[in-house]
């Protein structure tokens, strides 16, 4: 018909072109629309490639068929064989678990033999920190999703004061005008006008059409990123400027067979006003590949990394055993990633560890922590610790408790000791949440905790905690699997506190460890340090009094000589 209009005459002609034209510049300016469809086909392309030759040689084998069982032979055939693929690839999920065991065959896995001591640990769980700043906002604000970063060397909670997604005419007109920047260590998060950093996003996770995050990322894609990236987790931080900026973490999917996730490096999103036609034609944002990220310092150490791509590679240790091992019959090695029904905030933890005495190379910063588990229901024990580099680098760190017979108790087996050991609290509107990693030299060697938080949960909304500005604090030790309650406002005193309730348990059941050996008072060191402090502090203030005396009385013999 097209041909046929076409032949008429040049008007026709230039009709025709005048079409072609607008709809592939739709095409073009609607790219993000589309790409999640681009997205399928190249998640799926074997898959699809697959059925569409089965599908081909099926049809013809059947056109050229001129016996009626035949044909009904290969509609079977073909009925089964799709009914195959569809129980198998997705009712059975055999499709992800090919996907998981290329992620894992292309991971570089270190094993560790000594775990990092934890550093800056911060005092709230993160679910604590997003009711606390959206009570702080008003009717036609929205708060981002926090996420922790380090800002000027130090960790703080970040999330944009964004126009509500309830309003779509304010989504469309308003900017960003805000970014809450507040501190992860401190028990008393403040969400004033000095933690409100004024900035102006144009572009923004809530924004509508092309200003819109996602749509403004997509946009900026070349052709071939178009069908092999997609936009994940958008982080609020500094560069190295000084200028605040939307990181935005991108995945890659990589492999033909089976395609699998991984980091594809960042979109990084300037403040400021941006021109309409640039974010309609040609996107917003700077590209910076995996390789490139070492040239930006604020890019490492940092959190960049999707936890999309980062539960993943911690879930392909489950074939650590083999390629058979994770399947029912066998499940000798096969792990787990925990997940707590009543805790909003699942793994990972973003947890800042400290590398420098484990000889291992890796840095010392924000890391992405998993403790997996055994996968029975019923198992808790802790089988590995996952350290993944939040900045995207290469590398997954994992330490073997299992294979130590070290006897840890896991992240889902917290919850029951902390209600266990407080049985006066109304359990049934308070939960114990976000179990994160604290490990610490204690009495002559590293120890291993979780530092789990007291929330209040809305009995109408779950979404809903409610945080305290001085939560209930709670150290579980995960080998003698007591509980230590401590003061959210000391973190100086943790260790201490841990100190004075589990030392005669370790000593009676640590009979090689020389420290109680050479300690046989049971005084904990840092208690001694912080008794000397206290000393010194009284001799300085008696010293100070002194000095001031024998300057009245100077006075006071002057003018008795007068």
């Amino acid at each position: 018909m097209i041909k046929r209009y076409w032949k008429k005459g040049a008007k026709q002609k230039t009709i025709v072109l005048i079409l072609v034209f607008i709809l592939l510049l739709t095409a073009f300016i609607l790219r993000d629309d589309f790409q999640p469809a681009l997205l399928f086909l190249r998640k799926y392309i074997f898959i699809i490639l697959l059925s569409f030759v089965v599908l081909f040689f099926g049809l013809r084998s059947f056109r050229k068929s001129a016996s009626t069982g035949k044909r009904i032979g290969i509609l079977l055939s073909l009925t089964l064989f799709f009914g195959a693929l569809y129980v198998a690839g997705w009712h059975f999920k055999l499709y992800d678990y090919m996907k998981t065991y290329n992620v894992y065959n292309n991971l570089n896995r270190i094993e560790i033999v000594e775990l990092p001591l934890t550093q800056n640990e911060r005092i709230q769980p993160l679910r604590n920190i997003f009711s606390m700043a959206n009570e702080s906002v008003g009717e036609t604000k929205d708060v981002s999703l926090p996420h922790l970063v380090r800002i000027d060397s130090v960790n703080k909670w970040t999330m944009a004061i964004q126009p509500t997604e309830k309003y779509a005419w304010q989504g469309m007109r308003d900017n960003t005008e805000e970014v809450f920047s507040v501190s992860s260590t401190t028990p008393f998060p403040r969400f004033s006008s000095e933690n409100r950093i004024p900035v102006t996003f144009s572009i923004g996770e809530s924004l509508r059409f092309s200003r819109n995050t996602y749509n403004a990322v997509v946009q900026r894609f070349n052709i071939f990123q178009l069908f092999d990236m997609e936009p994940s987790d958008t982080f609020y931080m500094k560069n190295d400027a000084g200028k605040w900026v939307q990181v935005v973490s991108l995945i890659k999917w990589k492999g033909f067979f089976f395609p699998y996730p991984t980091f594809g490096g960042v979109m990084v999103v300037d403040s400021g006003e941006h021109e309409y036609f640039e974010r309609l034609l040609m996107g917003v944002g700077t590209y910076i590949s995996p390789e490139e990220m070492k040239n930006h310092p604020y890019l490492t150490k940092q959190n960049t990394l999707a936890e999309k791509v980062s539960r993943l590679q911690a879930e392909s240790l489950k074939f650590i055993g083999g390629f058979s091992d994770p399947l029912p019959w066998n499940m000798e090695t096969a792990v787990k990633i925990p997940d707590l029904p009543k805790d909003q905030n699942q793994q990972p933890y973003v947890t800042d560890f400290n590398f420098s005495d484990t000889q291992t190379g890796a840095y010392s910063g924000l890391y992405h922590w998993f403790g997996l588990e055994p996968v029975g229901d019923e198992r808790t024990s802790l089988t590995y610790s996952v350290f993944i580099p939040a900045d995207g680098t290469d590398k997954l760190y994992y330490y073997d408790h299992a294979s130590k017979k070290q006897g840890y108790a896991g992240v889902s087996a917290m919850p029951l000791k902390v209600v266990e050991s407080r049985k006066e609290y109304d359990w049934s509107a308070n939960s114990p949440v976000e179990f994160r990693p604290y490990i610490k030299n204690i009495a002559g060697r590293k120890r291993m905790f979780f530092l789990g938080t007291v929330s209040a949960i809305s009995k109408t909304n779950a979404q809903q905690f409610d945080g305290s500005a001085t939560p209930d604090l709670a150290l579980v030790d995960s080998e003698y699997r007591d509980v230590v309650w401590i003061d959210a406002k000391h973190p100086s005193k943790w260790d201490v506190s841990v100190y004075e309730q589990l030392a005669e348990a370790w000593k009676e059941s640590e009979t090689t460890n020389n420290y109680f050996k050479n300690n046989p008072s049971m005084v904990y060191n840092l208690d001694q340090q912080i008794a000397k402090i206290d000393s010194l502090k009284m001799n300085t203030v008696q010293q100070d009094k002194n000095i001031e005396i024998e300057k009245l009385q100077k006075k006071i013999d002057s003018l008795k000589g007068n």
